[in-house]
C-alpha cells in the first residue's frame, strides 16, 4: 500500500504565490475591460494626462545651447 508523502511549505509557498498571481492578472484585466468599455461609451475621461504635442516642459538638467 503506498503512502502519501506530506507537501514542503516551500512547495505550499510557491503555489499560493502562483495562485495569488493568477488573481491579480485576472483582476487587471477585469479593470482593463471595464476602462475600455467605459471609454467606449464615451463616460470616462482618459486616464493619460500626456500633452499631445510630445513637450512635457523642461527636463532637469537639460540646458539650452545658444547658437545651435
Amino acid at each position: 500500500m503506498a503512502t502519501k508523502r506530506q507537501q514542503t511549505m516551500a512547495k505550499i509557498t510557491r503555489e499560493r504565490a502562483v495562485r495569488e498571481k493568477r488573481e491579480r492578472k485576472l483582476e487587471k484585466k477585469r479593470a482593463a475591460k471595464a476602462e475600455r468599455k467605459a471609454q467606449a461609451e464615451g463616460s470616462a475621461p482618459l486616464l493619460d494626462s500626456h500633452e499631445p504635442d510630445g513637450d512635457d516642459g523642461p527636463v532637469l538638467g537639460e540646458g539650452v545651447v545658444p547658437g545651435l
